[in-house]
């Protein structure tokens, strides 16, 4: 019997807002620095390794995702994640921060990354028509994971303890997982779905052909992998950077209030997860090629304006919009490696591409203190990363013009050998 499509989306959200809620690391911090007396650097520090492994083991698991398939990955994560979070709270009952370290941060990253890629590479598949709007719907659920987690967090805290909250967590986060994980499955060879084939059949619509169909060891051996890991890291750096600092920094620069500071960052959050959704819907109409041009082209524009703006309103409405240009980068990414390298080994290539996840989560809170701390400043940021951003630019222009050439090529080599047949035959 075949399987809907939508509800394989909605195991796929299930999944992600799960791993998502491992974002709302800081609803702990206090409790367990004012609790435990764990030092705030200490509680950081589980945090840090959860973030800096789920994009690396994205990358090193993306094989065993390809070969045991998304069922069997998703379930191995569900049950990373959910020991993760549940030995979080056995952590804390034996007031044991190394312990902390290898739950929350060992545990929870390897299970956040595998279960990040696991039911991304079905999707595309489920969705030829529509794999913007399929990825976007999951990565979407990603970022509303924290937003969910968080109260829901904190209340359990109040009521039930520290080490209790994490325990019922991580037991709900297990059970979600293995619900979505279940139903997962990959679509029969070259599916497709009645309308799309209707469409087809009756000229509406041409078949979209991949760029070519490529193994993750053969992709990475192409310019097309390191202009688009290029331009993912810095995106995510210019969005992470402006995630870590953006309510000092609206204050130090416009004057923006303590609370109308904390109302942005919370708008953050729903601009994150929208610009995961509505910029991935998007591709499927403007192209991935255009999306990404369309980003860097926004955020040269914000970065160029920040400096000079003294307006509240319009100093928020751009690190917005660079915000959403951030979470629309997360969810255009699958979509954009299966057009260029094909559904083959989607997965694993996704996987390579999200080692920018783990850098740019590094390198652009690290670059933004460098610069702050040296001039004092946060204008200096600005500039840099408008230069950053401009670099971005011109490799999206040239990746767009590079396909292109690549498609025309493909084309004369099919002509010659369409050539070559007719005569055979006659």
């Amino acid at each position: 019997m075949m399987k809907n499509r939508w509800l394989i989306a909605l195991s796929a959200i299930a999944i992600h807002l799960s791993i998502g809620g491992a974002y709302a690391y800081s609803v702990y911090k206090l409790p367990l620095v004012e609790t435990m007396g764990w030092t705030a650097t200490q509680v950081t520090v589980a945090f840090t390794i959860m973030m800096a492994l789920a994009g690396t083991s994205a990358a090193f698991f993306g094989k065993f995702v390809e070969k045991n398939g998304p069922r069997k990955s998703a379930m191995v994560a569900a049950i990373l994640f959910g020991a993760g979070q549940a030995g979080s709270g056995l952590a804390v009952m034996m007031d044991s921060v190394t312990l902390y370290w290898l739950t929350y941060g060992l545990l929870s990253g390897l299970g956040m990354g595998i279960g990040y890629i696991s039911p991304v590479s079905t999707l595309i598949k489920w969705f030829p028509d529509r794999r913007g709007l399929a990825t976007g719907m999951a990565v979407l659920g990603f970022g509303a994971g924290a937003l969910i987690t968080a109260p829901v967090a904190a209340n359990l805290m109040q009521s039930v303890g520290i080490s209790n909250t994490y325990f019922i967590l991580g037991a709900g986060y297990f059970v979600l997982m293995f619900l979505g994980a279940s139903y997962i499955t990959p679509p029969p060879a070259n599916y497709m779905p009645e309308g799309m084939k209707q469409a087809i059949d009756t000229g509406k619509k041409e078949v979209k052909k991949d760029l070519r169909q490529l193994t993750a060891k053969e992709a990475v051996k192409t310019k097309h992998f390191w202009m688009l890991w290029s331009m993912k890291l810095i995106n995510t750096s210019a969005g992470i950077m402006m995630i870590s600092v953006a309510s000092p920094m609206a204050q130090e620069v416009v004057g923006l209030s303590v609370a109308g500071a904390a109302a942005l960052v919370g708008i953050m959050g729903i601009f994150n997860g929208g610009g995961r959704l509505g910029w991935a819907a998007a591709s499927d109409y403007l192209g991935r090629q255009n999306v990404f041009i369309i980003f860097f082209a926004i955020q040269i524009v914000a970065f160029l304006l920040l400096p000079i703006t003294t307006n509240v309103l319009i100093f928020q409405v751009l690190i917005l919009l660079v915000v959403s240009c951030y979470g629309g980068g997360f969810s255009n990414l699958p979509a954009f490696a299966g057009d260029l390298f094909g559904t083959k080994e989607v997965g694993a290539i996704h996987g390579y591409l999200l080692t920018t996840w783990s850098l740019g989560g590094v390198f652009g809170p690290i670059l933004v203190n460098a610069i702050k701390g040296s001039t004092g400043s946060y204008i200096p940021v600005f500039y840099t990363f408008f230069g950053l951003i401009a670099i971005a630019f011109i490799i999206s222009i040239w990746l767009k013009m590079d396909i292109k050439k690549f498609q025309m090529k493909q084309q004369v080599v099919n002509e010659k050998s369409v050539g070559k047949t007719s005569r055979k035959t006659s």
